[in-house]
């Protein structure tokens, strides 16, 4: 055994490692997720990692179901409405910003490609953009949220559809223009279905993300009937009592939507990442 791990190369050796390091900190979480959502309230207090003595999925599915006045289902539909709302801004707007600065070379584009590093490298101010969005009277509201997360999401978005129109070639767009078509037409006509492999990958990344916010949903929206799924968390947990066996149940429902999207989209993320990494 020893003389055949050898014989195979560094780099076979490492991605191994790597692979098996990825199962625990990833599979194991979430194994231990799914056994603590089906046991009792007295069971999962002790936080161990065993199969439940009576399972009780069932039961803890519909007393999360229906906890204050089924809070969860109102959460899903404000986090949808969030990430469906957010997601396609980001995915228009960074689509046209990256294709101006790829394709049109102007005195001002250092200045916005400066914004644009500035935007990944610069954390978020809370404290100003409360005060921002109160002076707007977008302070508390579904629309504040959403204009948060496409200023906080929209620089990578731009960086990646950027290093993809690098790789479609000049000549469609001169065609199109000589066929007739305005900036506009040639965009959405022309370059925009192009972008589909990257189009797909910023959905996916951007809508995991948006999705799993706990951070702006907490401090950009708060108030009752305003919940997110991430906030809805709080219902389990208080200093005298923590009902471990619904918090669980509550996280791999939460869990459930992203995990889909990664496990039937994980192919055009990965190319959506690495095109326009070489041009041609």
């Amino acid at each position: 055994m020893k003389n055949l791990i050898k014989k195979l190369p560094r780099g076979t050796i490492l991605g191994v490692v790597s692979i098996v390091i990825a199962l625990l900190v990833f599979i194991v979480p979430l194994v231990f997720i799914v056994l603590t959502a089906g046991k009792s309230q007295k069971e999962a207090s002790e936080l161990s990692f065993t199969l439940p003595s009576e399972f009780k999925y069932w039961s803890n599915f519909i007393e999360v179901i229906s906890s204050r006045d089924g809070v969860l289902i109102r959460a899903f539909a404000n986090s949808a409405l969030l990430t469906v709302f957010s997601v396609a801004i980001m995915v228009v707007l960074a689509a046209m910003v990256g294709y101006v600065l790829q394709r049109r070379q102007s005195a001002i584009n250092p200045i916005v490609n400066l914004f644009v590093m500035l935007g990944l490298i610069i954390p978020p101010a809370v404290v100003p953009t409360i005060w921002m969005l109160e002076k707007v009277h977008l302070y508390k509201t579904l629309a504040g949220l959403i204009a948060v997360h496409v200023a906080f999401g929209l620089s990578f978005c731009i960086l990646m559809f950027r290093a993809f129109v690098s790789s479609i070639p000049r000549e469609l767009d001169e065609a199109a223009t000589i066929d007739g078509a305005g900036p506009i037409r040639l965009f959405f006509s022309v370059i925009f279905p192009l972008l589909r492999s990257v189009i797909i990958t910023v959905i996916v990344v951007q809508a995991v993300t948006v999705f799993n916010d706990f951070t702006y949903a907490l401090y950009f929206l708060p108030g009752q009937g305003n919940e997110t799924v991430q906030l809805t968390l709080y219902d389990y947990q208080s200093q005298g009592l923590n009902r471990w066996n619904l918090l669980f149940m509550d996280v791999f429902l939460i869990t459930i939507p992203p995990l889909i999207m990664f496990i039937f989209f994980n192919r055009k993320i990965i190319e959506g990442m690495t095109a326009g990494a070489v041009k041609g």
